[in-house]
């Protein structure tokens, strides 16, 4: 098995084919777009396919590390990941092939008019260590 991230962006990928931002949706149409990601995420339970998934909240703050003896310091000159990521999905599954037909049903959640949204969804394989040689 292989874990995978799902990254749902608000922008930086190519535009999605129902593009109407979420604060313009009506309350039932964003009841509809969680609903699917809920009912998504507990199939996988099912399967042993589903490890985490969460939705972020707009706010945060950016932190870094400014040497010994100094209070960390706090946002900067770069763009801010609550105005790029959503949220997040991370996946267990046996084939890179498995995960990019569970991305793309996941692209398929629905949107503004119950339309799916069609949105390009970031996949990324978590890095694992080397194997260890051992004599």
């Amino acid at each position: 098995m292989a874990k995978y991230l799902l990254l749902k962006h608000y922008r930086g990928a190519p535009e999605a084919e129902n593009c109407v931002p979420m604060d313009q949706w009506t309350p039932e149409e964003v009841t509809a777009h969680i609903k699917y990601m809920q009912d998504f995420a507990a199939r996988l339970e099912q399967t042993g396919e589903f490890v985490d998934g969460q939705a972020l909240a707009p706010e945060g703050t950016w932190v870094r590390y400014d040497g010994e003896g100094r209070p960390p310091v706090t946002d900067g000159p770069f763009a801010e990941t609550k105005d790029l990521i959503a949220g997040w999905m991370v996946i267990d599954v046996d084939t890179y092939e498995r995960a990019v037909e569970l991305a793309g049903e996941l692209s398929a959640a629905p949107g503004a008019g119950g339309k799916p949204i069609h949105e390009w969804l970031e996949l990324r394989p978590f890095l694992h260590a080397p194997a260890t040689i051992t004599e």
